[in-house]
């Protein structure tokens, strides 16, 4: 059973920085395309970054781009998402979600959300001013 835990989440002030990690089980993260999204209150979900190769390249929104950054601890199967000098409009729910299995050695070419068949339940961030 694939399964797929945020963790990290809360109450950040405007400026700090939070690390979103995102455990799975059932699966090898490495053989799997991971995309972080959220979900602020009333809006659409959107994506945030996007895992798109085996050797790690990660794309990310031009919303994100410099201030957030993926990583993988391969040996404990997990994801992270380090977020930083956050604002207001980051406030959302934030989930993880993974793509695959996709072997080896992997490219993939999109990360809409409809790709993605697993995904976790979410973990909130709010930043406040």
């Amino acid at each position: 059973q694939v399964q797929l835990v945020e963790s990290g989440g809360g109450l950040v002030q405007a400026g700090g920085s939070v690390r979103l990690s995102c455990v799975a089980s059932g699966i090898n993260l490495d053989a799997y395309a991971i995309g972080w999204f959220r979900q602020a209150p009333g809006k659409e979900r959107e994506g945030v970054s996007c895992v798109v190769s085996s050797d790690g390249y990660t794309k990310y929104s031009d919303s994100v781009k410099g201030r957030f950054t993926v990583s993988r601890d391969s040996a404990n199967n997990i994801v992270y998402l380090q977020m930083n000098n956050l604002n207001p409009e980051a406030t959302a729910v934030n989930y993880c979600a993974a793509r695959g299995p996709h072997g080896s050695s992997w490219i993939v070419l999109g990360c809409d959300e409809t790709d993605f068949a697993f995904w976790g339940q979410g973990t909130r961030v709010t930043v406040s001013l």
